[in-house]
C-alpha cells in the first residue's frame, strides 16, 4: 500500500496545468501584439500623431495586427481544451474570491471570443451585425485585454509553479508533443494566412483573403454611388483645376503600397501631381465625390501633406485610374491606413 500511494496519480497529459501555463504564455504575447497594433491602427484613423517614415511601418503593424489575431485562434482553442475539465469542478462556486475569479475568466473568453470572431468577419469584409464594428472592436479590447492582465496576476503563482515540471519522462513527453502539435498549427494558420501582407509568402498563403495580382478594391465606384460630373473640377481654396489642367502639370512617379487595415497589403505604382506643389502649409480637410460614408471626407496632417511622396494620384501602374480606383484622382501618401487613401477627389481645403 505504500508503494502504491507513491505512484504519480495519472493525469490527461493536455490538461495539466504545465501545459496551460506555457500555452497561456504563447497566447498572452499574441494578445499583447494584436492589442498595442490595433490601438496603434485605431489611434492613426483618430489623427493620432503618425510618421510619414517609414512607408511601410503601417504595413507592417497592420500585418502584425492581423497576423496575431490568426495566431490566436488555435492557441486560445488549445488552451480552453487545457482547461476545460477545471471549467466543470463542483461546486461551480465555492466562495466570493473564487466566484470573482469565475467570472472574471467568463469575461475573459466571451471577449477574446468576440475579438476573433468580429475581426475574421471584417478581414472577409463579412458583417452578418447591426453595430458598428471598429467601435465595439476597441472597446471590446480593453475588456479583452483588461481582464487577461487580471487573469495574468492572479495566475503568476501557478505559472511560475508548473513551468518547473517533476513529471515522468513519459508524461513529459506526451505533453510535449501536445505542445508541439499547438505550435505546428498556429504555425499553418499563419503562414496560410499571412501571404495577404507578407509578399514572398503569398504563393503558399492557400487561405489568405486576398491574392495576388491586380491592386484589390475594397469599395467599388458603383457601391459608392460615385458619378463624375462633365464639368469636374478639383476645388483648392479659392482655385480649380480640371483634369486636363491637372494632367499639365509636372508629374511625379512614386511606389507606395496601400495597406488596408483588413491586413492586406500591396505595392504600386503611382503618378501624379504633389499636394504639396498645390496647397500651402497646414493640415489638409479631403473631400471626396462620394455622399455616403464614414470617410467620403479625411484630415490629411501637414507633415504629409508637404511630403513629397504624398500625390493627388492622376494614374496607378502607367494607366489613368479606373473609376473603382478613384477616377478622376485619388490622394495617395506614405504610411497611411487605405481608408485614408481618398478616392474620387473633389477638394483640397487648407485648415487654419
Amino acid at each position: 500500500m505504500k508503494l502504491l500511494g507513491k505512484l504519480p496519480v495519472f493525469k490527461a497529459p493536455a490538461h495539466h496545468t504545465g501545459v496551460t501555463s506555457r500555452v497561456g504564455t504563447w497566447l498572452g504575447i499574441t494578445f499583447g501584439l494584436c492589442f498595442v497594433t490595433g490601438l496603434l491602427s485605431h489611434g492613426v484613423q483618430h489623427d493620432w500623431p503618425w510618421p510619414t517614415r517609414p512607408v511601410d511601418l503601417y504595413r507592417v503593424t497592420q500585418g502584425i495586427h492581423v497576423i496575431s489575431g490568426v495566431a490566436s485562434i488555435p492557441l486560445l482553442l488549445a488552451k480552453l481544451w487545457s482547461v476545460y475539465p477545471k471549467l466543470f469542478e463542483r461546486p461551480l462556486i465555492r466562495n466570493v474570491p473564487h466566484a470573482l475569479e469565475r467570472g472574471s475568466i467568463f469575461v475573459l473568453i466571451a471577449a477574446s471570443f468576440f475579438e476573433l470572431v468580429t475581426g475574421l468577419f471584417n478581414a472577409a469584409q463579412n458583417y452578418p451585425w447591426s453595430f458598428y464594428f471598429p467601435t465595439a472592436h476597441y472597446a471590446v479590447a480593453y475588456v479583452a485585454i483588461g481582464a487577461l492582465l487580471v487573469h495574468i496576476a492572479v495566475k503568476i503563482p501557478v505559472v511560475r509553479r508548473t513551468l518547473e515540471p517533476a513529471s515522468t519522462e513519459q508524461t513529459l513527453l506526451s505533453r510535449r508533443a501536445f505542445l508541439r502539435t499547438t505550435a505546428l498549427t498556429t504555425s499553418v494558420a499563419v503562414v496560410a494566412t499571412a501571404g495577404v501582407t507578407v509578399p514572398f509568402l503569398r504563393n503558399i498563403s492557400v487561405l489568405a483573403w486576398r491574392s495576388p495580382g491586380e491592386l484589390p478594391v475594397n469599395r467599388t465606384a458603383k457601391d459608392a454611388k460615385i458619378v463624375v460630373p462633365p464639368d469636374w473640377r478639383l476645388q483648392v481654396g479659392a482655385k480649380s483645376y480640371s483634369l486636363r489642367e491637372l494632367q499639365a502639370m509636372p508629374q511625379t512617379t512614386v511606389e507606395l503600397p496601400i495597406a488596408c487595415v483588413e491586413g492586406w497589403s500591396q505595392n504600386a505604382t503611382w503618378t501624379g501631381v504633389r499636394v504639396a506643389d498645390l496647397v500651402g502649409k497646414g493640415d489638409i480637410r479631403v473631400k471626396s465625390l462620394e455622399q455616403e460614408g464614414l470617410y467620403r471626407e479625411t484630415m490629411l496632417p501637414e507633415a504629409f501633406a508637404q511630403d513629397p511622396l504624398t500625390l493627388l494620384a492622376l494614374e496607378l501602374d502607367g494607366e489613368d485610374l479606373s473609376p473603382d480606383h478613384g477616377y478622376p484622382c485619388r490622394l495617395i501618401a506614405p504610411n497611411r491606413p487605405g481608408v485614408l487613401q481618398t478616392k474620387w477627389v473633389t477638394s483640397l481645403e487648407v485648415l487654419a
